[in-house]
């Protein structure tokens, strides 16, 4: 059964990269602004690269905030990249006093690493809780460009970690919500294969 996957576009987020992954793995990617388009969908990405604030302002102005929120109750499967899984919760600390979906508790906290940040490159995923879209990501390299990470309030929702002279919180999930802190799409075959396992995922 091929459903639609559709890729959020609020004006921030690598999304052709995305949109062309979603397609390697035999996909069929809508990239959409369109609230309606977006309400309808079978599955739906969030991507982001970008600041918090600017993400949620984007969001908000362009009456896609609510849409998602209702979504991300749907049962409907979700994956949330990048900043696309830091909108997912309350706040961060790179917009004082902006609110996120806050579909998850919790705060996006700056990395406190000695390690040069932005944490950028390859690092190994060492999984926790489980997730329907990392059963075979054990020990895979994926490629991280962040100056933030997740700080869940309930630490069973942390999926992944990595290791950046400190845990870094790699992947969330709870139900049919996933996401990753990572890029899938530039993790080379290790990203399509988490890609794939999103598009054939029936939660």
């Amino acid at each position: 059964m091929s459903s639609k996957i559709v890729i959020v576009d609020y004006g921030m987020g690598n999304l052709h990269s995305v949109n062309k992954a979603i397609a390697v793995v035999g996909g069929d990617p809508v990239i959409s602004s369109d609230a309606a388009v977006i309400a309808q969908a079978d599955k739906l990405i969030l991507p982001g690269v970008g600041a918090f604030g600017d993400c949620m302002a984007n969001l908000q102005r362009s009456g896609l905030a609510p849409i998602l929120q209702k979504y991300l109750h749907s049962g409907r499967p979700f994956l949330g990249i990048c900043l696309g899984m830091q909108v997912l919760f309350e706040g961060s600390d790179e917009a004082p006093g902006v609110k996120g979906l806050g579909y998850f508790q919790g705060q996006v906290r700056r990395l406190d690493t000695a390690l040069k940040i932005p944490h950028m490159g390859w690092n190994k995923l060492s999984l926790r809780s489980s997730s329907p879209l990392l059963q075979e990501a054990g020990d895979e390299y994926v490629y991280f460009v962040h100056s933030f990470h997740v700080e869940p309030q309930q630490q069973e929702l942390i999926t992944a970690v990595c290791d950046y002279g400190m845990e870094v919180t790699a992947a969330v999930g709870s139900g049919s919500v996933q996401a990753f802190q990572f890029h899938p799409e530039k993790s080379s075959r290790a990203g399509l294969g988490l890609l794939r396992a999103f598009k054939e995922w029936q939660p």
